[in-house]
């Protein structure tokens, strides 16, 4: 394994601690392979749905913050995305200016400086503790790039799988400002308002990632999907500023930027990003025997945004002044993301950690 540096953020440090919150996470089963999704409670290895079965599936471990003993996460020589990236995003359907600026905040945050500690940029330091068989790490520089709406649905409101790449390729193909075609740097955010329908999406996935087949688009591009749940399941993807009915007594939380769809997409948009970097191709930094269904850097840390997070517990979060819940701050806005995968430390890490 290459040698890795250690990053500085670019995160100025906190005036004064906000309160640390420390929240239950509710207790799910996933029944979907990793490999390509992702829902924001933590995936189970046994069949219990109690919370003893839990916290035996996580380990008996104090430590928490994930187990690093059965974790083998192995570089299978592929690409990492050490060039700088440009983030596209695809705003497929009805999406307000205010939700934009949400998830543009976010993404113009990931390189950001200046912003108070904990810091998006720290959290992307983390991703870029991996490297590529050269011994390159992943780049500090993500940068938002040109966008397309796609306000009238022109694959319809319902979409595959497949129909998916569709929309990317009709992005990249426009006759009027198409989005540019870059398979070096690019990454393409396909992003679903609220009334769009996704195979499989609530029931089983909020996002997932993969590349275009040059079959249906003409370029092998990466991209990612990630659906607003705001009217389809707020209880299932934008946990934990919506929760689910049928647990009684369970609080929801209030959400940072005052929109729980998109508050929660940012949280998987992250989870998708950290995946993209360092596994594109779905044949670099993954564990697992099978490349179809990898567990990637954050997959093994899914409900974990703080420390003592683990089994049915989300960790410590910051609780502000007007009682949202977050984790890191961007450039002028909070945000609540998942912890990823320390290749260093061997267990899952966030810059809003407290040792």
């Amino acid at each position: 394994m290459t040698m890795r540096r250690a990053f500085l953020g670019g995160c100025l440090r906190q005036p004064s601690a906000p309160v640390a919150l420390f929240f239950l996470f509710p207790v799910f089963l996933s029944l979907v392979a990793p490999a390509t999704a992702w829902r924001p409670w933590p995936r189970l290895f046994d069949n219990s749905s109690t919370t003893e079965g839990l916290d035996i599936a996580f380990g008996a471990s104090k430590k928490y913050e994930g187990s690093s003993e059965f974790v083998h996460l192995v570089y299978h020589m592929g690409p990492v995305l050490t060039a700088n990236i440009t983030l596209h995003p695809i705003w497929y359907g009805n999406w307000k200016p205010a939700q934009k600026r949400i998830i543009r905040g976010f993404l113009r945050s990931i390189s950001a400086t200046g912003a108070t500690r904990p810091c998006v940029a720290g959290w992307w330091n983390t991703v870029r503790l991996y490297t590529d068989q050269t011994g390159a790490n992943i780049t500090r520089v993500v940068r938002l790039g040109e966008e397309k709406n796609d306000r009238f649905y022109s694959h319809g409101k319902s979409l595959t799988r497949l129909s998916i790449q569709s929309v990317i390729k009709s992005a990249v193909t426009a006759s009027t400002r198409p989005l540019p075609v870059n398979p070096k740097g690019g990454l393409y955010l396909l992003l679903t308002s609220e009334d769009v329908y996704v195979q499989d999406f609530c029931g089983q996935v909020c996002g997932f990632h993969y590349f275009t087949f040059p079959s249906i688009v003409g370029y092998t591009l990466p991209y990612a999907w990630i659906g607003n749940s705001a009217k389809q399941c707020p209880g299932v993807c934008a946990y934990p500023f919506a929760v689910p009915s049928y647990i009684p007594g369970l609080k929801a939380l209030k959400s940072p930027n005052g929109d729980i769809g998109v508050d929660g997409m940012v949280s998987v948009i992250a989870h998708e990003l950290a995946e993209l970097a360092t596994n594109p191709l779905v044949n670099a930094w993954y564990a697992g025997q099978d490349p179809s269904f990898p567990t990637e850097i954050a997959d093994l840390c899914e409900g974990i945004y703080g420390t003592g997070g683990g089994g049915s517990y989300t960790g410590q979060m910051l609780n502000g002044e007007d009682g949202a819940t977050y984790n890191m701050n961007g450039i002028r806005r909070r945000f609540l993301v998942q912890w990823i995968w320390n290749p260093v430390v061997n267990y899952c890490s966030g810059p809003n950690a407290l040792d």
